[in-house]
């Protein structure tokens, strides 16, 4: 294990306080472009939009799943409709087969938030690389829900690992294996990125963490996720507080304990790991987002030492209140700065193992 103390390279965080947050919430104007690829309906997913270009790299598609048919939504949202962005490297010609990293949003945040392309893009500059961003809902929490309410079925995992990627393979020029695929995700998507390369060994080389919420024995964790049930802030309609992970209360806590990634990560054994979290830096500076980093960062502290246990090879990239990590960085939670910086650093990492041209 090798912890990386790095002094040179709102909404939702209330909550985590009250929850997790993330900027960035409209999506990007749509500009012509030539047509990308034509995708084909498959593996459960019907594909309702075709590619729309959001810029010379980056496209959506919409489409509708039957794992989840109706979902909560931010404005602007359709229920049932899921849009996932698109990056594509320069040169991209449909012949020469490329890595795909799946990175995943946090909440409450929109797939194809500006920001979210534009970090991407910036990070992947000339780098032959797919990124793609599927929506995993204002407060999906990239699992398959054990006891949904008026939202209904809501099998985000299944969606996402059993249909989505193999869509992806279908309809771009993929390296469609272990070694040309990784995944990673920002607060609620570190969690999910944690969760689905841990039941899902076999499709990811590399799995990556920034500022997410590892630990769901942690009750500061528990508590967001439960809270994010009944806040319409991340999602309508709401749902019951048990509708996710059932009672996250002793002894009927079982499924919080079993799907919590910092106590399974034996399963991580043979793949590329990193973690990023800052410690929230001035107190008094932005109070809401430094708090939730801090307690972010305390989900990065146990699984990392958990990893350690196992002997498990890792990098924890603990940057402390920002200084030296990203410009405008310090240390705050759902900081672009920090978010860019942690991207840039994570690409080059997986791009040092994933198969590539």
């Amino acid at each position: 294990m090798r912890t990386e103390h790095r002094t040179a390279p709102r909404r939702w965080a209330a909550a985590l306080i009250a929850l997790t947050a993330t900027a960035g919430l409209t999506g990007p104007a749509a500009i012509a472009e030539p047509a990308p690829p034509h995708f084909a309906d498959g593996h459960g997913i019907t594909v309702v939009g075709q590619p729309e270009w959001h810029s010379a790299r980056t496209f959506t598609i919409t489409v509708r799943t039957d794992q989840v048919p109706e979902h909560p939504v931010l404005p602007g949202q359709v229920s049932g409709e899921h849009v996932v962005m698109v990056t594509l490297p320069d040169g991209y010609d449909g012949t020469t087969r490329y890595p795909v990293h799946y990175t995943l949003h946090g909440s409450p945040e929109y797939p194809n938030a500006v920001q979210n392309m534009e970090i991407t893009e910036a990070a992947t500059a000339g780098v032959p690389l797919i990124t793609v961003e599927p929506d995993g809902g204002g407060r999906g929490w990239y699992t398959n829900w054990v006891a949904p309410g008026s939202s209904g079925v809501q099998n985000w995992e299944t969606f996402h690992l059993d249909q989505l990627i193999p869509l992806i393979d279908d309809n771009l020029a993929t390296i469609a294996t272990r070694e040309g695929r990784a995944i990673s995700g920002h607060s609620m998507g570190g969690f999910g990125a944690f969760h689905y390369a841990e039941h899902r060994p076999d499709l990811f080389r590399y799995v990556g963490s920034f500022s997410g919420d590892l630990d769901l024995l942690n009750p500061e964790i528990r508590a967001a996720v439960t809270a994010s049930t009944r806040w319409d802030g991340a999602g309508t309609p709401l749902d019951p507080t048990e509708a996710i992970f059932g009672s996250p209360v002793w002894p009927n806590d079982g499924i919080w304990n079993a799907q919590s990634p910092a106590q399974h990560v034996d399963a991580l054994r043979g793949m590329g790991v990193a973690i990023y979290a800052g410690n929230g830096g001035n107190l008094l500076d932005d109070p809401v987002l430094a708090i939730a980093e801090n307690r972010v960062r305390e989900t990065a502290v146990v699984t990392a030492a958990n990893l350690a246990a196992a002997g498990i090879p890792h990098d924890f990239l603990d940057y402390g209140d920002g200084s030296g990590w990203g410009e405008g960085c310090n240390g705050k939670h759902a900081q672009r700065a920090c978010l860019q910086a942690d991207h840039d650093d994570y690409v080059g990492r997986i791009m040092d193992v994933l198969q590539h041209p």
